[in-house]
Formats: C-alpha cells, sequence, structure tokens
C-alpha cells in the first residue's frame, strides 16, 4: 500500500468535506483549539497536507508565517487560488512528507498535520519528523480519523460481517481513509516524543444523526453543540475525527 495522494479527485475531495455541514463543524472544532494556544505575537507555521489550505488561510488571516506543504498539484492550486482571493501571502510547497525537511527552514513554532495519517501507508513513519520538524517549546496540531468512531458506526449499522473481519480500509477511489487509526496505539507511538495536552473530538454526534435531522438542524446550533461536547468525557471519543493538541517532551 502506498500513501495516498488527491490529485484526480481534487475537486470532489473540497466539495465532499467542505462544502456542507460536516466541513463546517471539522473547521470550527480545529479553530476552537487552536484559538486556545495561538499567541498575539505572529508564529511560524507549517501546515503539512494542507489540501485546499482552509485551516492555512484562517492561521495566515491572523498574522501568521505560514507554509503550505501539499504533494497533490491541485490542491496547492486551489490554495493558492483562495489566497490569492483573500488578498494574503504564504509559502506554498508541492511535496510529500517525506521530503519536507529538505525543503523547508525548521522547526517551526506550530506543525499541523490534519487528515494525513490515514492516508500514508506507515502513519508511524511521520512522527520522528514532525518532532525534528517542530521547535522544542512548540506545538504539534494532529487531527486524525478514528477508528473507534467508524468501529461504533459501523456497530450502529449491524455490518457485524465487516466488524469481525477488522477490514476498516477505504476503496482506493472512494474517500473513506484508507487507515483509519487506534487512538490507543497512536498515544503509544507518540509518548517517546509528545505529551498531548489537549484532546477533542471533531463531530461527536452529527454523523450518528438520522438524516432527516440533519437536514432539519440549523447549522449554528450544529455547532454550538459539537463545539460544547467536543471534550465531553464520554462523547469525545466518539468524534469521527480527533484533535490532539500535542507538546514535544523534554528530553535530558
Amino acid at each position: 500500500m502506498n500513501d495516498r495522494h488527491f490529485d484526480e479527485l481534487a475537486t470532489r475531495f473540497a466539495e465532499k468535506i467542505y462544502g456542507g455541514a460536516k466541513g463546517a463543524i471539522r473547521l470550527a472544532v480545529l479553530q476552537a483549539d487552536l484559538e486556545e494556544i495561538l499567541p498575539q505575537h505572529p508564529l511560524r507555521i507549517l501546515d503539512i497536507g494542507a489540501g485546499l489550505g482552509h485551516i492555512g488561510l484562517w492561521l495566515a488571516q491572523r498574522g501568521h508565517a505560514v507554509t503550505l506543504a501539499e504533494p497533490a498539484a491541485p490542491m496547492l492550486e486551489g490554495a493558492r487560488v483562495r489566497f490569492a482571493e483573500a488578498g494574503q501571502a504564504a509559502t506554498f510547497i508541492q511535496a510529500p512528507w517525506q521530503e519536507l525537511e529538505t525543503q523547508v527552514e525548521g522547526p517551526f513554532d506550530l506543525v499541523v498535520c490534519h487528515a494525513v495519517l490515514e492516508w500514508l501507508a506507515e502513519p508511524q513513519a511521520i512522527l520522528p519528523t514532525l518532532h525534528r520538524l517542530t521547535e522544542k517549546a512548540g506545538w504539534l496540531s494532529l487531527a486524525f480519523y478514528n477508528r473507534d468512531a467508524l468501529i461504533y458506526r459501523n456497530l450502529l449499522k449491524g455490518h457485524f460481517k465487516k466488524l469481525r473481519s477488522g477490514q476498516f480500509a477505504g476503496e482506493r477511489q472512494s474517500l473513506t481513509p484508507q487507515r483509519p487509526l487506534d487512538p490507543r496505539e497512536l498515544g503509544v507511538q507518540l509518548a517517546a516524543n509528545w505529551q498531548v495536552i489537549r484532546s477533542s473530538g471533531v463531530r461527536v454526534f452529527h454523523d450518528y444523526m438520522p438524516s432527516e435531522f440533519q437536514t432539519r438542524t440549523e447549522l449554528d446550533e450544529l455547532l454550538e453543540m459539537e463545539l460544547a461536547y467536543r471534550r465531553h468525557p464520554a462523547f469525545a471519543g466518539l468524534g469521527r475525527y480527533l484533535h490532539w493538541l500535542c507538546r514535544p517532551q523534554a528530553h535530558n
């Protein structure tokens, strides 16, 4: 299995992820979490797998110096257009994560890695790179597709055969991530170099709502409730994605 890039599906990806309530909730939770740690002074920020630049643009609009790295040319071009339309500047690099250390001048105050790990053939392989690219007093913003939520959704649908097989990877041409992550396994892999300071669930209830309830609920109410319950101990772990804000571990 190879890392998955989105050259051929960039437009569809954009519409699927950011064209409705799911994308709005995702951005709202990520932004609310990041607001808690962002200082008033400008930071140097690296957005790995930046996609169409939604979070990167939001950070740039707050005065931060943002470098967007994205391997898929159509996605990166979409980010360029988005920044140009907003009158914002950034550095744009077309490169997979494996090449970043030779193409950027790190380390950075904040490294953003959202919805990347689940598309990698070996998700744990990126972790040492993330650590080297982050300042010792910096932050890592890590969001990933939550295997627990996928299991729960399959339980609710009665897809027990799929659960018994343990095969959760999406089809090659689908937009279902190819490698959902077990948060406990990822936590163990992170522990040597990172301390998870804050954890939030992204879409802790929306995706489980019957479709008729989704369509008749106002977006502002969905956002309010998702933000209110994103760290609730009973519901946070059900988030379709999990967002972890991490600090590098201090080593003697």
